[in-house]
């Protein structure tokens, strides 16, 4: 199985996660489970309504979420599509990536992440604006 076809679960660090406008929708009823965890080695920068993560000397704060095995797919799908995502193509907002999670209760998983893409990665560390503390639910927006 290639790493894109593994069925990891997700973080998810901004408006998917319980409560964000678009967890409604897109991830509601279609998980086994929802648990607070963190992500290290990663910064946190506002963008319009939503925010961006990338690899920096950080952490951020989120939920790992894992769809129903008879969702994934279609999660899989959705998620891709919301985030601007499609592997290989370079115009991509945010690259999918493999990368550890640790749960708030303890323990580690992997879990797909949505990072932004190497161009807007450059622009956010010349110009952004970091949410500190990492965690887009306590960010003044």
């Amino acid at each position: 199985m290639s790493e894109s076809a593994e069925r990891l679960p997700f973080f998810v660090y901004g408006t998917l996660r319980p409560g964000g406008r678009h967890h409604a929708w897109a991830l509601r009823g279609r998980t086994v489970r929802e648990d607070p965890a963190r992500m290290a080695g990663l910064l946190l920068y506002r963008g319009p309504g939503y925010p961006y993560a990338v690899a920096g000397e950080g952490e951020v704060r989120g939920e790992l979420v894992m769809p129903r095995s008879t969702e994934y797919d279609e999660v899989l799908r959705v998620l891709d599509e919301l985030e601007e995502y499609r592997p290989g193509d370079p115009a991509n907002v945010y690259e999918r990536i493999a990368a550890e999670a640790f749960l708030l209760v303890g323990g580690v998983e992997r879990a797909w992440v949505y990072l932004a893409a190497a161009p807007l990665t450059a622009r956010l560390r010349a110009e952004g604006v970091l949410i500190p503390g990492g965690d887009w639910a306590k960010a003044d927006r």
